[in-house]
């Protein structure tokens, strides 16, 4: 799900805003490629905003902050989520419940 994604990763930048693309991508246990295609998107969209440490020797180290869009797409995409969430725990819920009432 690439909601779900995005979410994680607007959610991880705003904790750590000097994690690199690999780091993300180790700890959300997705592929780097797919942490690089979202991180593009979100770019694009203008949801972070990425720039360069100006005194790092590693040039392609990147600093990524959530823009005021990005905060407000954060806040979208939880809300989203979340209803997604309710609605499977909701479905489980009844499905445990019968099997109870059946067994």
């Amino acid at each position: 799900m690439q909601t779900e994604t995005q979410l994680k990763i607007l959610r991880h930048i705003q904790a750590n805003p000097g994690a690199s693309q690999r780091k993300l991508a180790q700890e959300l246990g997705v592929s780097l490629g797919k942490i690089n295609y979202c991180m593009r998107a979100l770019i694009a969209k203008g949801c972070i905003k990425a720039g360069n440490f100006k005194r790092n020797v590693n040039k392609s180290h990147y600093l990524y902050l959530l823009t005021t869009k990005g905060i407000e797409e954060k806040a979208n995409l939880t809300a989203k989520f979340l209803k997604i969430k309710i609605s499977e725990y909701e479905k489980i819920a009844k499905d445990i419940e019968q099997y109870k009432r059946e067994y």
